[in-house]
């Protein structure tokens, strides 16, 4: 449909700017004939308005020649000849509509002026349909940029889950296997521990799997899914490993956040932290919101002479690689390890699901 069509308003407008130019064809017809106001006006206004319906034709002229893909030769051709022959087909209508009226001397006499004023009405008509291609061709390529732009958001957004999916499917094979390898050594050394670490394992991995549809989960989701991955740890440590959970601000843990984005870290806490320190530790998560950031910190005691295994580097990689994705320069992660402690700091905006609606 006619963008014009579409909206009673837009409608409205249009057919406003036609009267005024109802009003100066009006002008034209009372120097000549010397016609009232009123008679000049009841002539030329439903004119001007029928021609402002002939004029809406032209946006169906500018989509069927597009300038680029046509070629400007054609484009010209097929605009002087829309014109003309809209032109033409108007003064055949104002010729019919003041026969109607020519019933008085004075109306009379502006019909016998008509032939002299062909020319002028002529020119005019085609002025104003060629004026409205033009503005039809500009609205035309206005369209053409909002749908090239809406298409390159979609190509952003779509690469961008892409790259979160990508992102999330990691996380899985990755805790998997270092919680396989850890079952694998508790069934030799205490086999009911190894399979209890196997049912909290499927549990977790139920709950994590029921997160499949959801892009983000609040903070007390987020963090009850690393109490329960802890759980998981706990078989293996004991009562070496401690968990706490320390919430500065109730709001703190309404905030959304992607769902498994603190399970690399809590992860990294006990197998490189705890794991190493004799008498074990607590695995303290700390949350608060200030001035529309929320921060997540995480700490674990560490031993410096540790051994420094080599491994993936998956974890904060992985946490990095999501919050950029979701956030750009809105999201920091810092880790540090000073005396005996790391600490993992993540920062993001702080978004409630009703602010995401």
């Amino acid at each position: 449909m006619h963008p014009i069509l579409a909206r009673g308003r837009r409608l409205a407008l249009y057919l406003g700017a036609w009267t005024l130019v109802g009003i100066l064809l009006a002008a034209v017809l009372a120097a000549p004939g010397g016609l009232d106001v009123a008679s000049s006006l009841a002539v030329a206004i439903p004119l001007a308005l029928l021609y402002a319906f002939f004029c809406l034709s032209a946006w169906y002229v500018a989509r069927s020649t597009p300038i680029g893909p046509t070629g400007a030769v054609r484009v010209a051709a097929t605009a002087l000849s829309a014109s003309v022959i809209s032109s033409a087909a108007w003064l055949i209508v104002a010729r019919g509509w003041l026969e109607l009226f020519a019933r008085g001397e004075t109306l009379a006499h502006v019909d016998r002026a008509f032939p002299a004023l062909r020319a002028l009405f002529f020119g005019f008509a085609t002025l104003l349909y060629l004026l409205s291609l033009a503005v039809s061709y500009l609205f035309a390529a206005f369209e053409q940029s909002r749908e090239a732009e809406r298409r390159g958001l979609e190509a952003q957004v779509l690469a961008r889950e892409a790259e979160l999916r990508s992102l999330r499917a990691q996380i899985d094979p990755h805790f998997l296997f270092n919680s396989l390898h850890s079952i694998s050594a508790l069934t030799t050394a205490d086999p009911p521990a190894a399979r209890r670490m196997c049912l909290l394992l499927a549990d977790f991995l139920r709950d994590s799997l029921a997160l499949g549809s959801e892009d983000r989960i609040t903070v007390a989701r987020e963090v009850g899914l690393a109490e329960r991955f802890l759980e998981i740890e706990r078989v293996r440590f004991g009562d070496r490993l401690r968990v706490e959970v320390v919430t500065a601000d109730a709001g703190a843990a309404e905030c959304l956040v992607p769902p498994l984005l603190l399970q690399p870290i809590v992860e990294n806490a006990a197998t490189h932290g705890v794991a190493h320190v004799v008498d074990g530790g607590t695995v303290r998560i700390a949350l608060s919101r200030n001035a529309g950031t929320l921060t997540m910190v995480v700490e674990s005691p560490c031993d410096p002479d540790r051994p420094r295994r080599a491994g993936t580097g998956l974890g904060l990689a992985n946490v990095r690689a999501r919050l950029r994705a979701l956030y750009g320069d809105s999201a920091r992660v810092s880790a540090t390890e000073a005396e005996g402690v790391w600490t993992v700091q993540v920062s993001l905006p702080a978004e409630t699901a009703i602010a995401a609606e």
